[in-house]
């Protein structure tokens, strides 16, 4: 699944409802799950949402188990950048890609004169998302955001998409049986989330209809040049550009929170990856995912607006680099740490608790690796002897433990 979520509830104001509160009639054997359908209907009401889109949406409710189990057990589905990058990023999907690019070249073209955000980068996108619009998702998205909603452990997140599902129900954009997507709501060519579905889908091609789950992609795509564009997209900046780093680097200047412009860059040693001059696209922060053993890129701009579609830098790294490889660029020229493993989130939990008691401070235990875990880390690292790179592996958790 892919997170496009603006965190926006476009709630409506509260009314009262004129029309009786009907029993849900779905037929389900969750008693749980239909019991909260009843008191979800009131809610839904009360936020403008006909009783007959509810009914219709909700007729034949069945708990969706995959949704639960997947939601419940995707944090322990942790692959390396690398490994993610060697799929994400196939020869076959950039001769997909190029492909998608010629059959599709004047809808792109006027969708890039439009919205002002490159081609390349909306076919990446897509690619990456759906193959191309070949796996867009088969899910009833009704009742797999029922099932995650009821189920409590996000529920205020998917009450919200759930809402914002059923308004875009009401407003006739789609039928209920035709609404399908991800396990988790994502729908349509480029995987939208419904709250962002509501704030920013685009009917590019006049019919009428925000339809991006038919096989026509010109509203999907225009809504994601829309997205990206509202996120602060600019164009003509790259995402990000590989680069080297010099012998005895002072790995502080890494991460998304220390800017530079390129001239400052270059008086700290570092060049383009193939030995060249950095090319001057403003201030850039230098990436390392895979830690000084690892290829390093300087992230502009456009990376933080490619976060805003999907924050994980694997996703991001990803996008950047099909949409690169589908102007003819070539592939990424550092190596990778192929023989480690990403952490697991509660390995990553442990070296924040560890890193802590050792007296650097990760603000926190979340099992997500920020700048406050980076800077943790980097003083830790210093302190040993090792190489300040911030990157969080096996050993580095091994070592904090107390192992070899």
């Amino acid at each position: 699944m892919r997170h496009l979520v603006l965190g926006l509830a476009l709630l409506v104001p509260v009314t009262a409802a004129a029309d009786p509160v009907a029993p849900v009639t779905a037929e389900t054997p969750d008693r749980a799950l239909r019991d909260w359908a009843a008191a979800f209907r009131l809610r839904a009401l009360a936020q403008g949402i006909r009783p007959e889109t509810f009914d219709a949406a909700f007729r034949d409710l069945r708990p969706d188990a995959e949704a639960l189990t997947r939601d419940r057990n995707q944090t322990e589905f942790v692959r390396t950048l690398w490994d993610y990058l060697d799929r994400a990023v196939s020869e076959k999907r950039i001769t997909e890609g190029q492909a998608a690019l010629a059959r599709h070249a004047g809808l792109l073209d006027r969708i890039e004169a439009t919205y002002g955000v490159e081609k390349e980068i909306l076919v990446a996108v897509w690619g990456i998302e759906t193959s191309y619009g070949a796996n867009r998702g088969s899910h009833p998205l009704i009742p797999a955001l029922a099932t995650l909603a009821h189920d409590g452990r996000r529920a205020a997140f998917f009450e919200a998409q759930l809402i914002a599902a059923l308004k875009i129900l009401d407003r006739g954009d789609i039928a209920p049986d035709a609404m399908r997507g991800s396990w988790a709501g994502a729908m349509g060519h480029t995987q939208f989330m419904p709250t962002s579905y509501l704030a920013i889908a685009q009917d590019f091609d006049g019919d009428g209809r925000r339809d991006i789950w038919s096989d026509d992609p010109a509203d999907a795509l225009a809504s994601t040049a829309a997205y990206l564009a509202q996120s602060g997209w600019r164009k003509g900046q790259p995402w990000g550009i590989e680069v080297r780093l010099p012998v005895h680097f002072d790995f502080a200047e890494s991460g998304k929170t220390v800017r530079h412009g390129m001239a400052r860059w270059q008086a700290l040693g570092l060049r383009a990856a193939d030995g060249g001059a950095l090319p001057d696209h403003g201030e850039a922060a230098l990436l390392l995912p895979g830690g000084a053993q690892g290829a390093a890129f300087l992230i502009f701009g456009n990376f933080r607006a490619l976060a805003r579609y999907n924050p994980a830098d694997a996703y991001v790294v990803a996008v950047g680099h099909l949409a690169d490889r589908l102007t003819g660029a070539g592939p990424i020229l550092g190596d990778w740490p192929r023989g480690d493993r990403a952490l697991l989130d509660a390995e990553r939990h442990d070296l924040q608790r560890l890193l802590t008691a050792a007296g650097y401070d990760t603000q926190g235990v979340d099992g997500r690796i920020g700048p406050n875990t980076l800077a943790a880390l980097r003083a830790w690292q210093k302190a040993q002897g090792l190489t300040p790179d911030g990157y969080a592996n096996e050993a580095v958790l091994n070592r904090l433990r107390g192992g070899a």
